[in-house]
């Protein structure tokens, strides 16, 4: 397959939507569990905002690995690639968590008669866990972004203008 797009590599087009969705499924995820009206509010939305995510995560990596046989090796690109792998797992642990602390709120850990002890922790927990990835899962999007900024820019010259007289 090949992934361009009207003569243009995907993967630069395909990790903006990382770069909106990640972060935005994150604060979607933290008031989720910090604030009950967000709750409410947000629903099934915020899962359905972490698969989105993890969709436009999945694709771009498939771009990047396809573009990276395509281009020259550097030590650069090797940090950048190294860095979407590690940002996989995370990425699966969020959209697993989201989906299951969703479920768990709407059938399981909200009983008409008031919540046990159990379900009590069991809501903290998967909640503490949901934020932990949705924090972690933005923070690697953010290292690799700028790892894959430095491949593409570190040896492209002074593109700042920091050396234009005038």
């Amino acid at each position: 397959m090949s992934w361009t797009f009207n003569g243009i590599p995907a993967h630069p087009l395909l990790v903006h939507a990382v770069v909106v969705l990640v972060p935005l499924a994150a604060v979607a995820a933290l008031a989720v569990v910090l604030w009950p009206a967000a709750r409410r509010w947000l629903g099934i939305g915020m899962p359905i905002l972490v698969s989105a995510a993890a969709a436009s995560t999945a694709l771009a990596k498939e771009a990047g690995e396809w573009l990276e046989e395509r281009v020259d090796e550097s030590a650069a690109l090797e940090r950048h690639t190294e860095g979407a792998d590690m940002l996989v797992p995370w990425i699966i642990a969020f959209f697993l968590l989201a989906w299951g602390y969703w479920a768990w709120r709407r059938f399981g850990g909200n009983a008409d008669a008031g919540p046990s002890t159990r379900a009590k922790v069991i809501t903290i927990v998967l909640g503490a866990l949901l934020a932990a990835t949705a924090v972690v899962s933005t923070v690697e999007v953010f290292i690799v972004g700028d790892a894959g900024a430095q491949a593409v820019w570190s040896d492209q010259g002074d593109w700042t203008g920091a050396g234009d007289e005038g």
